[in-house]
């Protein structure tokens, strides 16, 4: 992300447009998911000042006129509603006497909704996120609570009242090899349950084999299919995402992640991390740990662009897509690859997938728009 020339008055460090800042405030959960890349379970929860201290330094990060993306993780941040709901009280007031627009989103497995957690579940403008993975045949084969039942039930218990409520929410979706024959029928699902958009996030912790891949392209095109005759208030991401770069709407390729740059996740234990699907038990060896804590600075002190070791130059020179891409999450490419700029075949071919499948709906829209001759 470009950053303003000069930085704060006094030279406190870089001043940048947006600033992304994600704090896990726990590690505990009460579900012991099969595919979890959180790693083992820890009771630890971030202590309030340091979260306070996270937020101060974010909002300082950012130019007058900016926006400050706050978001809340775990673990299972349900499990800390109360401290949740303090800390993005003090956000909004920090964003404020900072001058800076303020975003706030929350991910949560969906199984908590009494007390502080249905409080924080209404919370005024809380971009919100169930993770379901589809009915329970497939949602209750890797999201299971400690003693073996499915969570499925649970889920769909807060997620109809929040249709109760008339609250809007996403819902966040695993993909691996053994739910994409029956990927459409879940993204229908979680469509016909009230879900205003889903995300579908491929497990790039899986063992992908090679015959996965024309069944991914498969699950790709069916999905599609459901976007296309869905109405037009439901979003999916892969084709949403797309569909706005074919426009020239999307985001420019350099600005899509911010890992470590204008983008940080604190831990419990306030170590950084460049994206919150790195901290895993956070562990002092994590080699996916950036240098520093979030208390090596001052309230005022603006997070420094943090360069993650290994990154090398684009390894896609050559490659149409360009500008169409979405292969450049750091994360992914690094679990898949173990260099943040290179993706390997199972992204470039879920890319490819996207793109062509996009195109074809978007055609097939056209083709049913049109006035009859």
């Amino acid at each position: 992300m470009p950053e303003r020339a000069g930085g704060r008055p006094g030279g406190g460090g870089p001043m940048r447009p947006r600033f992304g800042l994600t704090l896990a405030v726990t590690g505990d959960c009460n579900l012991r998911c099969s595919y979890c890349y959180a790693g083992a379970k820890s009771p630890r929860v971030m202590p309030e000042e340091l979260g306070r201290l996270a937020i101060d330094r974010a909002a300082a990060s950012v130019a007058p006129g900016g926006r400050l993306e706050l978001g809340f993780f775990g673990g299972e941040p349900l499990l800390e509603s109360a401290l949740v709901l303090r800390l993005a009280a003090h956000a909004r007031e920090r964003a404020r006497r900072s001058g800076v627009e303020l975003s706030v989103g929350l991910t949560t497995n969906g199984t908590l909704s009494g007390g502080a957690a249905w409080e924080l579940l209404m919370l005024p403008g809380l971009d919100l996120t169930l993770s379901l993975d589809g009915p329970p045949e497939v949602h209750d084969r890797h999201r299971r609570f400690a003693d073996g039942r499915g969570s499925f039930a649970a889920v769909l218990s807060t997620l109809r009242w929040l249709r109760a409520a008339r609250r809007e929410f996403s819902a966040a979706a695993v993909v691996r090899p053994d739910s994409l024959d029956g990927l459409p029928g879940a993204l229908r699902f979680l469509r016909d349950e009230g879900a205003a958009r889903v995300v579908l996030s491929l497990d790039v912790w899986a063992d992908w084999a090679p015959e996965d891949l024309p069944r991914l392209e498969l699950a790709v095109a069916g999905c599609a299919d459901v976007w296309a005759e869905s109405p037009r208030y439901f979003g999916v991401a892969w084709f949403d995402d797309k569909a706005a770069l074919l426009a020239g709407a999307g985001e420019p390729v350099e600005e899509r992640c911010g890992f470590g740059d204008w983008e940080l996740a604190v831990a419990p234990s306030g170590r950084l991390y460049p994206c919150e699907r790195l901290v895993a038990g956070d562990r002092p060896d994590n080699p996916a740990r950036l240098p520093g804590l979030v208390t090596d600075g001052t309230a005022e002190a603006p997070f420094l662009p943090r360069r993650f070791a290994g990154r090398s130059a684009s390894a896609c020179g050559g490659c149409t897509a360009g500008r169409l891409c979405a292969a450049t999450c750091r994360c992914n490419n690094l679990v898949r690859t173990g260099d943040v700029s290179r993706p390997d075949r199972l992204l470039c071919s879920l890319e490819k997938a996207c793109l062509r499948e996009t195109l074809r709906s978007l055609g097939r829209m056209q083709l049913s728009a049109a006035p009859a001759v």
